[in-house]
């Protein structure tokens, strides 16, 4: 079996809920989010952001601009003795109809392939329904947090594509160690 990953949505998952971040400073992590991570990485799971950023296709945000919150984000991680092997992003617009926005699957098809690991044996965690629709269609188990727009998308139909539903990225982080510990894939 190939090491397992676990794909993570970066607002309101990892960093705190800000509407759009546009600017580094915006970016705040969440209370015990890096521990969470920190902790994953000690039972051997890769970690990838897989993040929606629709303010790059919208013109409100460089890709230079882009890279210095993300590298914000890394420098918040590493504070606190934890990191991501890496960060991938879909800066289209909705409208755009591109493979990579989730829910569609093209951003974890092409991390997994760099990575080489199996999607279905992997994690995603999200506070949106769009990210419990990409792990569907991909076989990985769904886990939605409550954290950011968690609650409100817990009411409309992420609940329904969820696998489990948890309070934060730390619960989330609890979970994913035990069912990894068991041997079993969900």
């Amino acid at each position: 079996m190939s090491r397992r990953f676990v794909l993570l949505d970066r607002d309101g998952t990892i960093n705190e809920e800000a509407g759009y971040v546009i600017e580094p400073d915006q970016l705040r992590l969440i209370p015990g989010a890096a521990s969470a991570l920190r902790e994953l990485r000690e039972v051997g799971l890769g970690l990838i952001v897989v993040t929606n950023q629709s303010p790059v296709g919208r013109g409100w945000l460089t890709n230079e601009r882009l890279e210095e919150i993300n590298g914000r984000l890394a420098r918040a991680l590493a504070e606190e003795g934890a990191g991501v092997d890496a960060v991938y992003v879909c800066p289209h617009r909705p409208e755009q109809g591109c493979d990579c926005r989730k829910p569609k699957p093209g951003l974890a098809v092409r991390a997994a392939k760099d990575h080489g690991f199996e999607l279905a044996e992997s994690f995603v965690v999200g506070d949106h329904a769009a990210d419990m629709g990409m792990a569907n269609a991909v076989g990985a188990t769904a886990i939605l947090v409550r954290t950011g727009h968690g609650d409100e998308e817990l009411a409309n139909e992420a609940g329904e594509l969820a696998d489990h539903v948890v309070d934060d990225l730390r619960e989330a982080s609890e979970l994913i160690q035990g069912i990894v510990r068991s041997g079993a894939l969900r």
